[in-house]
């Protein structure tokens, strides 16, 4: 089965130094990223992104590595390890925030939050978002949230942060509970230069902010 025991070995090393690059914790690291290869992003807003290339050819040589070690079932080998590889970090994550992580270290968020804008008048818009967080630990957490734009056009076109226009919004989880969140707002748009002017976003990004200590999901 094993050919080259030190190629393993590398293999294992490399793929523990690219998932430490960019471990999703305690912030989304795909936040604006336009482009992706395994969990590193490529490109964003501002052009390519060198530490997402390099973890992304070392990527490449741990699984070239890999294969050159073993002897035989390559193709099982390779999916097995890419499963573990894209699974293991949430796992972690879990198990960290069921155990050991407080306040708004403890929080998680699935990604499927949705913001829906209506036109009202020139001026007016009516904001809808719709997310739910998980509190795992065994404390209530409170915390004030922030949405972030999750996309920027050229002309750095405002879309979920307008929400931002009526907040910034006070929650409270309590422990080791889900909670579906709907916030409903009336948004007079007067001051602000460049804004949709209505339609839905999905995937929706925001900031948590609790005193001095802040994460991006």
């Amino acid at each position: 089965m094993i050919r080259n025991k030190g190629a393993l070995i590398g293999s294992a090393i490399i793929l523990c130094i690219c998932m430490y690059l960019y471990f999703p914790f305690p912030n989304n690291v795909m936040l604006n990223a336009r482009s992706t290869f395994m969990s590193f992003p490529i490109s964003n807003q501002d052009g390519y992104i060198i530490l997402g290339i390099i973890g992304s050819v070392l990527f490449i040589i741990a699984m070239t590595l890999l294969v050159s070690g073993i002897k035989k079932y390559y193709f099982r080998t390779i999916v097995m390890v890419l499963i573990v590889y894209a699974f293991l970090p949430m796992l972690l994550i879990t198990m960290y925030q069921e155990t050991l992580a407080s306040s708004i270290t403890a929080i998680s968020y699935d990604g499927n939050g949705e913001c829906n804008f209506e036109h009202v008048n020139e001026d007016l818009l009516n904001g809808e978002c719709n997310f739910v967080l998980h509190n795992r630990s065994n404390e209530p957490v409170s915390f004030q949230l922030e949405f972030l734009d999750s996309f920027f056009m050229e002309d750095e076109v405002r879309m979920e942060s307008l929400m931002n226009l009526a907040g910034p919004y006070s929650i409270t989880i309590e422990a080791n509970r889900k909670k579906s969140i709907r916030l409903k707002e009336l948004l007079e748009l007067s001051d602000v230069p460049k804004h949709i002017h209505g339609g839905t976003s999905f995937n929706i990004h925001f900031k948590l902010i609790d005193g001095e200590t802040t994460r991006t999901l």
